[in-house]
């Protein structure tokens, strides 16, 4: 049977052909993950479609398996073991096309042996290295990983490495290179790299979104400090607890649902009485009676205490945000993000 590849779709168009198959629902909630650009053009290629043949249908569907299949595979123990794999199951001719058909998507980032090792064994070995070093190998970490290596840091460090993450642009290979030798004894095959983008704003807010408060609180301080425009470009898309005022209503008592009581009545003793309010305006009256009564026989408590319950309803408000189920806005004005 010829495969869609021979029938002449390319990329966009089989894609285009895969979102009018699975229908407008899920299509609306892929489209969620894509830029503008990327939306416009698929819309002017499903618009172009007059009909969806089942047999390209089908060669899309297999396709994208065995390109799933071969990601997976590279994942577990990268492109030798990948093709290893493949040939026992397709065979060297079906192994070569799924190979040779997603290449560009093969080639293994920089750092891609840190993805399988602990964050404190990582911090063991770039805790020394100088702060741009340390903000490379973070802008290619997954978020999660990179924060707990950041939290680690020395506050000075912290706001000093948040700062050269922020700024970074592109790093030629031969930068990259040279830092990935002072790791070779963990390094497996490097794949050769183009210019790579790294870092940016968003990936500095990404990181320090998931560290601890207190780090959080001294990395922004230091930066206030340090670059002042800077630190207000990452608080716009930042979220901290005291944000809650910025949610519609409807939105935080969908918040509410999936607090726990201790952790609001924690969090409410150090917050301001314009939070409060917002919390007790979106509760019952007997609910925000009770809450109430729980902060007033609670007695002191710590402030560490404190800050991690509200850092959990961050969490919590931050997961309903990348979901959609809620909305916030951003950086004072009449920015939204949805």
């Amino acid at each position: 049977m010829a495969t869609a590849a021979k029938k002449g779709l390319n990329g966009k168009q089989k894609a285009a052909n895969f979102l009018i198959y699975v229908g407008p629902e899920k299509s609306a909630k892929l489209f969620k993950h894509l830029n503008e650009e990327e939306i416009e053009q698929l819309t002017l290629e499903i618009a172009n479609v007059r009909q969806v043949s089942m047999e390209k249908i089908d060669e899309i569907f297999r396709e994208f398996y065995e390109m799933c299949i071969a990601s997976k595979f590279i994942g577990q123990g990268g492109i030798g073991y990948a093709k290893e794999v493949l040939e026992r199951a397709y065979g060297e001719e079906k192994t070569a096309e799924i190979i040779g058909r997603i290449s560009a998507s093969l080639q293994v980032r920089p750092f891609d042996f840190m993805r399988k090792t602990e964050p404190a064994q990582l911090l063991n070995f770039i805790q020394s290295e100088h702060p741009q070093t340390i903000a490379l190998i973070l802008a290619y970490l997954e978020p999660e990983k990179a924060s707990m290596i950041l939290s680690a840091l020395s506050p000075e460090r912290q706001a000093e490495v948040a700062k050269r993450i922020a700024i970074m642009d592109t790093t030629s290979p031969e930068v990259i290179k040279e830092v990935e030798r002072v790791l070779e004894r963990k390094l497996s095959s490097i794949v050769p790299q183009e210019l790579t983008a790294a870092g940016g704003i968003k990936s500095v807010v990404e990181i320090i979104n998931r560290v601890d408060r207190g780090t959080e609180k001294t990395i922004m301080e230091a930066l206030e400090v340090q670059d002042p425009e800077l630190a207000e470009e990452i608080k716009k898309l930042m979220f901290v607890f005291e944000d809650i005022v910025m949610i519609d209503d409807r939105s935080v008592q969908r918040v509410l649902r999936e607090v726990e009581s201790q952790d609001l009545a924690l969090a409410l003793k150090g917050a301001s009485n314009e939070v409060g309010q917002k919390i007790y305006r979106n509760m019952s009256s007997r609910a925000s009676d009770m809450l109430r009564e729980d902060i007033e026989f609670m007695g002191p408590v710590r402030l560490r205490d404190v800050e991690e319950a509200q850092q959990r309803i961050v969490n919590i408000i931050r997961r309903l945000e990348e979901t959609g189920e809620i909305v916030i806005a951003r950086g004072g004005g009449d920015e939204v993000i949805v």
